[in-house]
């Protein structure tokens, strides 16, 4: 990110709170996102990503706490910051009946771009959002992999410098979603700045540069994909699965083999350093489960280890 950690700050909130009646959705976090880095917020349903990503976009005002973006106060300069950003929202807000082309051009219109403008911009964007040969059609007639791309092409018609983007590849098959880190690397190598919330840990630690964990309103964790790894997990974790029933007996044969077992209702996982030796181990002290793996550690086992596994609605 070369010098951006000494250039001002896109996002600063220091206590940010926000109440909706007596529940508090978001409870006093401190946020800093540099200029282009791209910033994650990962955490269950409920934790506040969406609320705090609401105040961030200048729509939503914060109850307490102090928040700034792109320098200025959003109680205040509200219009002045949504100027300069791109959104895209969870679900896609699409004119349906018009064209590509057309939703491009609109959108263009709304923050005051010259027809001449909006014209290029959107032959730019289409381009950008490989629907060039859509131009024409009825966003009705896209797939939604086509949507997907559309709206993240009408959030950059204004030039945005952060662009925020509310679970950009939810419900879209792996393939689209693969062309869509491709347009978002291509972004943010251009110097935008991205703010992304998303559930798909592989997201996370494909496009986000640093990440905070979300939990019930407060931050459980915050920094690279690498360093949350590191801190909260191990090297490699193993993963043992044995016959319904058997896995609580499975883990006490194991005790002292590993830095942390978990006991699944379909395996056991042991957190350890030194994954084939502890294997070795277990086999060494006659166990014989139906299958075993040995694999590196990823974003998902810290994301359940501080959030927890249980469903939240």
């Amino acid at each position: 990110m070369g010098d951006s950690e000494h250039e001002p700050a896109m996002v600063q909130a220091k206590a940010l709170v926000k109440r909706f009646g007596d529940f508090e959705a978001v409870r006093g976090i401190d946020v800093e996102v540099r200029p282009g880095e791209a910033f994650g917020f990962l955490g269950p349903n409920g934790a506040g990503k969406s609320s705090t990503m609401r105040m961030i976009a200048s729509v939503s005002p914060r109850t307490d706490g102090d928040l700034r973006v792109l320098g200025m106060d959003p109680d205040v300069e509200g219009p002045k910051i949504r100027a300069r950003l791109g959104v895209v929202p969870q679900q896609d807000n699409l004119d349906t009946e018009l064209t590509v082309r057309q939703n491009l051009q609109i959108y263009g219109r709304y923050f005051g771009l010259s027809r001449a403008h909006v014209r290029s911009k959107a032959e730019e964007l289409m381009e950008f959002a490989q629907l060039t040969d859509r131009a024409n059609a009825e966003v009705d007639s896209l797939s939604g992999g086509m949507k997907r791309r559309l709206t993240i092409a009408r959030s950059l018609v204004n030039d945005p410098e952060l662009l925020l983007l509310d679970e950009p590849t939810t419900g879209l098959d792996p393939q689209a979603r693969h062309l869509l880190w491709d347009r978002l690397f291509r972004l943010k190598a251009g110097g935008t700045t991205l703010i992304i919330t998303t559930h798909y840990m592989d997201e996370a630690e494909q496009l986000c540069d640093r990440l905070v964990v979300m939990d019930n309103g407060r931050i459980a964790a915050e920094g690279s994909p690498a360093d949350l790894i590191s801190r909260y997990s191990t090297r490699e974790v193993v993963e043992l699965r044995f016959p319904n029933g058997e896995q609580e007996a499975a883990a006490k044969r194991i005790e002292g083999l590993a830095e942390r077992v978990e006991v699944l209702p379909d395996r056991v996982l042991l957190y350890t350093m030194t994954g084939e030796a502890t294997l070795e181990q277990a086999h060494a002290r006659g166990l014989r489960p139906l299958s075993s793996l040995v694999r590196r550690s990823s974003l998902e086992d810290v994301f359940l280890r501080l959030t927890g596994r249980t469903l939240v609605d």
